[in-house]
């Protein structure tokens, strides 16, 4: 008997989320200097990590025997002055993506059904799919989410809706309006995850928080990986009414957000300079990639996020192309999306290379 024989049946049929590829992995099978290579695949802040939140996690370092606070006191008391809501409307995570899948813990039971746009961040379908729920998929309008669509793919076996702003691949969002429109008619048994991964890259981003105040069955997830620089260190959040975030605490593993994180995730809510800087440079970075887009010919989907959708062709080729030159973008054929990648906005320097090499790659499918 093997260990297929005794798993869940459901594991066995589990898609398994593929990450972008670590600059070490390319850099060993292609032979290439590390560092030398450009990861511009995986939407990480090209301008590092605050540099506030790396004083406090070298600090927390020389007490790394100790368990972290379980409870996430001091960083949910940060977040609570950030966000007017209650330390106990708040919830820490090791990334907003442990959250996700906390919800699944929570609501979802076979059989159920799960909302969401497509193509989106695949782990919305891989959370509806562990759980044993039906992952309903429906189209996007224009590359942004139908909210018209997604509403009538409501039944009542649908438990959760999963909509992000702004969408990851796309970059898209949909208006403050058009989305509080969509939640107040949703039906009571239907619970809204709102992903705002990206949100913080926007000058006015959709704020939900009225509808919680309401009593909509609405929780906002947001993360320290992207505008924050903190990735690696695996922390996010999310806030929703009390009850909604007792529930999730329930599921929740003890000390999921280790001592370094939440020091370091403290300290990057106050440098606001560094979250404006990056706010600034990202801005630039968009405006030269589409400048160098449009003078290649190519079509792409103005973004709101930290990444660009352009339409290349031969996505597959054009992406193995730029990677044995050490650039590493995103192909989305996994998405649907074969003719098109995704690219992080990276430095000035950075962008001016990729712009480069891909002028390269196209000549020479051309």
């Amino acid at each position: 008997m093997d260990f297929k024989s005794l798993a869940n049946p459901s594991v066995l049929t589990q898609p398994v989320y593929e990450p972008g590829k670590p600059i070490e992995d390319v850099a060993r099978e292609l032979g290439l200097d590390p560092s030398k290579i450009i990861k511009l695949a995986s939407n990480e802040n090209p301008f590092g990590p605050s540099p506030k939140a790396i004083e406090a996690a070298t600090r927390a370092l020389h007490h790394a025997e100790l368990y972290p606070d379980g409870g996430c006191f001091v960083l949910r008391d940060k977040l609570s002055q950030k966000l007017g809501f209650k330390a106990d409307e708040i919830i820490v995570g090791n990334g907003s993506n442990e959250i996700l899948e906390l919800l699944g813990h929570a609501f979802l039971q076979p059989g159920d059904e799960v909302v969401m746009g497509a193509p989106a961040f695949v782990v919305y379908k891989l959370v509806a799919l562990l759980f044993g729920a039906k992952a309903v998929e429906v189209p996007l309008k224009n590359f942004t989410h139908d909210l018209d669509a997604m509403a009538k793919a409501v039944t009542s076996k649908t438990k959760l809706v999963f909509v992000a702003s702004p969408n990851n691949p796309t970059g898209t969002v949909n208006s403050e309006t058009d989305l509080c429109n969509f939640i107040r008619n949703l039906p009571e048994h239907v619970i809204v995850a709102f992903d705002e991964a990206y949100a913080e890259y926007q000058i006015q981003a959709p704020d939900l928080r009225a509808l919680i105040r309401e009593g909509r069955k609405v929780i906002c997830l947001r993360t320290f990986s992207k505008i924050y620089g903190l990735a690696s260190l695996r922390v996010g959040y999310g806030y929703a009414s009390a009850e909604c975030i007792a529930l999730l605490n329930r599921v929740r593993q003890p000390f999921n957000a280790n001592a370094i994180a939440q020091a370091a995730a403290i300290a990057a809510l106050e440098d606001t300079q560094f979250v404006q800087q990056c706010i600034a440079d990202n801005s630039a970075g968009l405006k030269q990639l589409e400048t160098g887009f449009r003078s290649l010919g190519l079509e792409f989907v103005p973004s709101a996020a930290n990444f660009i959708l352009v339409r290349v062709g031969q996505g597959a080729a054009i992406f193995n192309g730029l990677q044995q030159r050490g650039l590493i973008v995103r192909p989305l054929a996994p998405y649907k999306l074969p003719e098109w990648i995704r690219v992080t906005v990276g430095t000035r320097t950075q962008n001016e290379r990729l712009l480069l090499e891909l002028a390269a790659q196209l000549k020479k499918i051309n």
